[in-house]
């Protein structure tokens, strides 16, 4: 995938996503907007612009990383008990600390976002045949123990609404002031291609890195908690974007191969490509009205990922 021709699609999409809404605007308007259109750039299309295109750049070379420390191509934050831990976070969050900041809420979901991830691992450890489909079923497994848990508390405490509509995908909320958190994700980008190298030599297995003299154990924990951090940003910000983390990474990987460090650039590229695009098309269906970004992403991700996995055993 050449880097050029993903920048300018994404470009592209960029631009007319800007101009997609109930108010409308025109692209030959872009001179001479009035008060009330340009509040509605600054303050809705802009910001919204924004935390897509580094929302899906966060998720899906968080999936890249996932894939990549575990030696899976269906690892990703939503199949590794990341996403169900960062929402019992935010179960937490609400019951104990319900008028603390958005960044507090954000740092309690990502420390159990962190530690479900870890569980993962650990349990992921103790499995001695490790199969494509084995590993993310034990990571579903593990992320339905936990939202089980979830649920009960919330059912207990009243929150099931609460948490229903944290977690669900949504962009049509985003104004200034209120996506900020997640341009936590952009240094987190940087320190993971700083480590890509070593990722990819982490994907070679313990033992075979351990005698390149890689601290095996540091790098894997680098990688989990860079993906527990963006994901939290995500989740606490946006809500649960399905299936993004893990077929974007598979699609670039199919034509540029495993080299981590070759594949972070595109992958990120692309994923906000594809979420732009999911967007554009929840606004446009049933226009003036709009499906949920997790919905559009949900119906065509599972469609993608039916695809791969046939492809994979085919």
């Amino acid at each position: 995938m050449k880097k050029r021709y993903l920048i300018l699609i994404l470009l592209i999409l960029s631009a007319v996503s800007i101009f997609i809404g109930v108010k409308e605007i025109s692209p030959l308007q872009i001179f001479s907007l009035g008060d009330q259109e340009l509040q509605i750039m600054v303050l809705s299309r802009i910001p919204r612009l924004i935390s897509i295109i580094v929302a899906g750049i966060g998720m899906s070379i968080s999936g890249l990383i996932m894939q990549q420390i575990t030696q899976n191509k269906f690892v990703s934050p939503t199949t590794a008990a990341t996403i169900d831990s960062a929402k019992l976070g935010i179960l937490v969050s609400l019951i104990l600390f319900s008028a603390s900041s958005t960044l507090t809420k954000m740092m309690i979901a990502f420390i159990f976002a962190l530690g479900g991830s870890f569980l993962f691992m650990a349990v992921l450890k103790k499995i001695k045949y490790k199969n494509a489909i084995i590993i993310p079923l034990l990571g579903i497994m593990i992320g339905n123990v936990i939202n089980s848990v979830t649920t009960f508390f919330a059912y207990r405490y009243d929150l099931i609404q609460n948490i229903s509509s944290w977690m669900q995908g949504n962009f049509s909320m985003i104004i200034k002031g209120r996506y900020e958190i997640l341009y936590i994700s952009i240094p987190l980008v940087i320190i993971a291609f700083l480590y890509a190298n070593k990722f990819t030599l982490a994907g070679m297995g313990e033992d075979f890195s351990a005698n390149l003299g890689l601290n095996y154990n540091k790098v894997v924990n680098i990688g989990i908690a860079i993906v527990a951090l963006i994901s939290s940003a995500v989740v606490i910000t946006v809500g649960q974007i399905p299936f993004l983390g893990l077929i974007v990474p598979n699609i670039v990987t199919m034509y540029t191969g495993d080299n981590l460090k070759k594949n972070i650039l595109p992958t990120g590229l692309f994923g906000a490509i594809f979420l732009l695009l999911c967007d554009i098309l929840g606004r446009l269906i049933i226009y003036p009205y709009e499906i949920s970004i997790g919905l559009t992403v949900g119906v065509i991700g599972s469609c993608i990922f039916l695809c791969l996995l046939v492809r994979r055993n085919a």
